[in-house]
């Protein structure tokens, strides 16, 4: 069972990275942005005036193209590791639970880290909710099958 959780905790977290990086090469200005406040940064003294930014105009385009690729490829790995999740669990519903509960964590953290979003009282109820949910999922114990219960129709 444990391979399992393991397996769809990585997938859970690959969806939130390709979730964050369809954000970044979706949208509007965040990668010039930060390309700015790096080359600030850069310069060292802080001020806005004396750095040249004009290398943010295009540097976009190959970050925002390479967190497109990055896209394609955390949501192909993150299918692998969902397909290894769901044959090494004892049930497909732990391995979806247990992969979309990650996915909101590790979605709420990289969206505070990379965006700085906040998120309201009423979401953090649904990932208890979830959290609950999962903990009873994974508490519960698997039931054999019940040999012949019914008679055979012939």
């Amino acid at each position: 069972m444990f391979p399992g959780v393991f397996y769809a905790l990585i997938a859970g977290f690959l969806a939130a990275l390709a979730s964050s990086s369809a954000k970044l090469s979706l949208g509007a200005d965040y990668l010039k942005g930060v390309c700015e406040t790096v080359l600030i940064r850069i310069d060292g003294q802080g001020n806005t005036t004396g750095v040249d930014t004009t290398a943010c105009d295009w540097l976009h385009i190959p970050l925002r193209l390479l967190c497109g690729g990055l896209l394609f490829t955390c949501n192909a790995v993150m299918w692998t590791f969902f397909a290894k999740a769901l044959r090494h669990s004892s049930s497909s519903a732990r391995a979806t639970v247990t992969t979309t509960a990650s996915n909101f964590i590790f979605s709420a953290f990289l969206g505070h880290v990379i965006f700085g979003e906040t998120h309201a009282t009423l979401w953090w109820v649904g990932i208890i909710l979830t959290l609950t949910g999962l903990l009873v999922l994974h508490g519960s114990t698997p039931q054999s099958p019940q040999e012949n219960v019914g008679k055979k129709y012939e």
